[in-house]
C-alpha cells in the first residue's frame, strides 16, 4: 500500500468520525433546547453553575481515561455550554 493509499484510507475514517460527530451535536442541541423552552416556560435560569462544573470535571475524566487531553475536552464543552446558554437566553427572552 503507497503512502498515500493510507493517507487516504486515515482520511476516509476522519471524514466519518467527523460526521458523527456533527450528527451527535446536532442531536445534543435538539435535547438542549427542549431543556430551554422547559427552563423558559417554568421561569428557571438560563444558566446552571453546578451542573456545568459537574459536566466539566466528568468530561475531563473521561478525557484522561480515552487519552484525550482534558483541557482541550473542557474548552470544547465549555464552547458548547456558552452556546446552549445562549440558546436559553434566547428562549427565556421569547425568541427561541
Amino acid at each position: 500500500m503507497s503512502a498515500n493509499d493510507e493517507l487516504d484510507r486515515y482520511r476516509s475514517s476522519i471524514d466519518n468520525i467527523d460526521a458523527v460527530l456533527i450528527h451527535t451535536l446536532a442531536e445534543r442541541f435538539k435535547l438542549t433546547q427542549a431543556v430551554g423552552a422547559l427552563k423558559a416556560a417554568e421561569g428557571m435560569p438560563a444558566s446552571d453553575p453546578a451542573r456545568e462544573q459537574r459536566q466539566i470535571a466528568r468530561l475531563r475524566r473521561l478525557a484522561e481515561e480515552s487519552g484525550l487531553d482534558p483541557a482541550f475536552a473542557e474548552k470544547f464543552l465549555n464552547f458548547v455550554i456558552a452556546e446552549v446558554i445562549h440558546h436559553h437566553e434566547r428562549h427565556a427572552a421569547g425568541q427561541g
